[in-house]
């Protein structure tokens, strides 16, 4: 059974009995959870225009039904992709509403290319359905919250998939966003919590407000409301799930036996939208049985559960289509039965599941903020393609550093193309960055350093290789720079040793040292980010004492 990491912070997030009011945002911090039932009001509300207590539910279902949209579509057989008609159930927004966005992922030296697909959970209640699953129909017009919010990222090779969840009242830079289509009226840059991002134009925005967090350049999203989990939890047969002692939350209607359940229908539903049964009653804990749920989901479909009901599949399909909205690069049907077959090549062993390491925030404990350090660095492993469950060590920076394959040329001899990469999508690029760079390493002997213009923008900073005989070359680079091992890495999209200056390196002729990167432990997610594993099946939800029957 995993312990809870969850301590004090965690009490001071959550209220007993009415919420709490508070201004300055458009997230819910009433302390209202998702198992809130329809209807039911907690509390006040703060003043930014927040959704009421009763909203939480449908922030567990939205990502578990996105995935679960991704798969079951990806199981379902290649004959349901001629009902062109579910193509025309998908809604399609912009993939990107910020001013900068970040260059898509280096494919690696065979032509791989990672994937990176943001989550989301909308609070929308724009259809019947929706406020009959979702309750305070008072709430139908205000503009939607993102409440589930998880990246997904599935490695070059297919090898590994982690999934990192972000807490909904994490405090972050949201980034000027445009929306184009409603008259390109522009969201000015705020600081609120990362639900709200949703409310800035749509999901393009909180997709660049991920990028600014992370660093992680995003190539998809999937967005989805309330309706048609059910139906797709029963399609699947149901859930295996575990708990360590008799719960009953009052709130979602969730009561089980101590012990293995399997969940469907309603009950997953209930299970879902937990908040106050699990753990210390907080996003955290409810954050976990997310992830317990959808390993287990994972596990079924893997182990052979099929989907044999012509009707089932028809209403599944339709379910699914009708509640998603995608970019244009995921718009259609066949987009989506692609995506499900390439995330079925991962094996259940490698996938890991993660919540972003998080501290109280010292402007209101209500919220959280990233975790020094340990934040970074789990955005920084999916970043540079590296597993979250510390099994990618050949692939991410060994203990010692080898000896290249082919040794370095003279310096004066390699041709080095250096480029500025310093914009995010809050911070504009510093000006002159590459020349700046590429006049250091002159100096320091590389008399074939050269600048590119082509407007870059990158994390961190990295030097490229296209063939495994430059090796030697990009590493004598990044050791005239300072830069570690584990920014050299080979691309099939360069043709000579590349160095992109990142948003890591905005100042200085040499690269800010970070502590020690390279050191043990390194090359997996810390202990803070409570990770997951997709083969655990002994994991086990504990219960929180105030709601043991």
């Amino acid at each position: 059974m995993r312990q809870s990491s969850v301590q004090g912070p965690g009490a001071q997030r959550r209220t007993s009995g009415a919420g709490t009011t508070e201004q300055g945002g458009g997230a819910r911090r009433d302390g209202a959870g998702p198992g809130d039932v329809p209807g039911q009001r907690r509390g006040g509300r703060h003043q930014g225009g927040g959704p009421p207590g009763p909203g939480g539910k449908r922030r567990v279902l939205r990502w578990v039904s996105t995935t679960l949209a991704v798969l079951i579509l990806g199981t379902a057989g290649a004959g349901y992709l001629y009902y062109e008609h579910l193509n025309g159930n998908l809604d399609k927004d912009d993939l990107n509403l910020g001013d900068n966005k970040l260059d898509k992922s280096a494919p690696n030296a065979a032509g791989q290319t990672p994937l990176n697909i943001l989550l989301l959970g909308s609070d929308s209640r724009k259809s019947k359905e929706n406020v009959k699953l979702g309750g305070a129909r008072a709430d139908r017009d205000r503009p939607a919250l993102a409440d589930v919010q998880m990246l997904l990222h599935v490695s070059a090779d297919r090898s590994n998939m982690s999934v990192i969840s972000v807490p909904r009242d994490t405090r972050v830079t949201i980034p000027r966003c445009t929306d184009k289509k409603d008259s390109d009226k522009v969201y000015p840059e705020t600081s609120d919590t990362i639900n709200s991002s949703l409310a800035h134009g749509g999901p393009g925005c909180t997709v660049a407000t991920w990028e600014e967090l992370t660093g992680i350049p995003i190539d998809h999203f999937m967005m989805i409301d309330f309706s048609g989990v059910v139906d797709m939890a029963d399609a699947v047969g149901g859930v295996p799930v575990c708990v360590d002692s008799n719960v009953y939350d009052a709130k979602s209607g969730l009561r089980l036996k101590k012990g293995d359940s399997t969940i469907k229908g309603v009950q997953a539903l209930q299970w879902l939208r937990t908040r106050h049964g699990f753990e210390d009653g907080s996003d955290i804990g409810r954050a976990k049985a997310q992830h317990l749920y959808m390993n287990s989901m994972v596990r079924q479909l893997k182990a052979g559960t099929k989907l044999t009901d012509p009707d089932k599949l028809t209403d599944l399909a339709e379910a699914a289509t009708k509640a998603l909205t995608v970019d244009d690069g995921l718009g259609t049907v066949k987009k989506l039965y692609d995506l499900g077959n390439d995330l079925k090549r991962v094996p259940t062993k490698r996938i890991t599941m993660a919540t972003m390491p998080w501290v109280p925030d010292a402007q209101n404990p209500a919220h959280v903020i990233p975790k020094p350090g340990d934040a970074d660095k789990t955005f920084s492993l999916m970043r540079n393609d590296v597993g979250l469950d510390g099994k990618d060590k050949k692939k991410h920076g060994p203990k010692k550093k080898p000896a290249p394959s082919d040794p370095a040329a003279p310096k004066g001899e390699i041709p080095v193309t250096v480029q500025n990469g310093t914009g995010t999508a809050a911070q504009i690029a510093v000006r002159g960055r590459a020349a700046t760079i590429a006049g250091q390493l002159t100096r320091l002997g590389f008399s074939q350093a050269t600048t590119d213009a082509t407007p870059k923008s990158r994390a961190d900073t990295t030097v490229s290789y296209p063939k495994a005989d430059q090796r030697g070359d990009a590493q004598a680079v990044a050791e005239a720079l300072g830069l570690p091992d584990s920014a050299v890495r080979p691309a099939a999209e360069v043709s000579q040793v590349t160095l992109v200056i990142g948003a890591d390196w905005r100042t200085g002729m040499e690269y800010p040292k970070s502590g020690g990167s390279e050191k043990p432990g390194d090359d997996k997610a810390p202990d803070s980010a409570d990770a997951l594993k997709g083969d655990d099946k002994s994991a086990c939800m504990k219960v929180n004492p105030a709601n043991v029957w």
